[in-house]
């Protein structure tokens, strides 16, 4: 089934993902167009990514990944970015969870929401970690909590009021995708917030070529869609 061009007639969006560097691994693209057109994208991050690095103590990573995400947001038009201090590598399910990012989302009031592979694998038989499977679920659930006055009612005691108006979510390298944005001309804004995580791709120790890893994979998706450069969302209704 051939995919559908990703509905960009919004103002509003916030993408919500377990880790820094999360939304750099292609998704950055996209947001670098949406701002460039005067859209709003806030980032809201459960984990500093603090379990990351091997060679660098969670203390010490923690902080230094936090800042690489400021940098990368702002390489792509993005000011606001926040963390709500989940332990990396070990998310778990569960209402606080969800109350959190609920509280997020009725703060925020974005019309969209993005999210990264919630699926068990990458597709294939590569294994997609527990964090951004359990986070994945998670915000589409607390979308739905975030419109129910109901739901979480001290959330009302702290000044949030309810908020219906997210549309959908669009889960970014999922191996089932639906929808599809042409992020032609966008590569090097793409490139320049994926390279601003210095630390962790150090840590790596594989030589990763950033600019390799994000121009073929949007070339291929490009390609596939009669376009220069394409991302591949899988989108759900909210």
């Amino acid at each position: 089934m051939a995919l559908q061009w990703l509905e960009e007639e919004w103002q509003r969006g916030l993408a919500v993902v377990a880790h820094p560097d999360d939304i750099e691994y292609g998704m950055a693209l996209a947001v670098a167009k949406w701002t460039s057109s005067g859209r709003w994208i806030g980032y809201v991050l459960a984990t500093a990514g603090e379990a990351g690095i091997d060679a660098m103590a969670p203390a010490e990573a923690g902080p230094v990944r936090q800042e690489e995400q400021r940098r990368a947001g702002a390489a792509v038009g993005v000011s606001t970015v926040e963390f709500l201090g989940y332990p990396d590598g070990v998310i778990e399910a569960g209402l606080g969870l969800r109350r959190d990012l609920a509280r997020a989302i009725r703060r925020h009031r974005p019309e969209v929401l993005f999210g990264l592979n919630q699926r068990l694998t990458w597709g294939g038989t590569t294994l997609n970690m527990a964090d951004h499977r359990i986070l994945g679920g998670a915000v589409a659930d607390a979308a739905r909590d975030a419109g129910n006055r109901w739901i979480f009612p001290e959330l009302l005691d702290e000044g949030h009021q309810p908020w219906a108006g997210c549309r959908w979510i669009a889960y970014a390298s999922s191996p089932e995708p639906t929808h599809m944005v042409d992020v032609s001309g966008h590569l090097e804004a793409g490139v320049r917030s994926l390279e601003e995580h210095r630390a962790y791709i150090e840590g790596l120790g594989t030589g990763f070529d950033a600019r390799r890893f994000l121009s073929d994979a949007a070339r291929g998706a490009g390609e596939a869609a009669g376009v220069e450069l394409a991302l591949t969302f899988e989108v759900i209704s909210l």
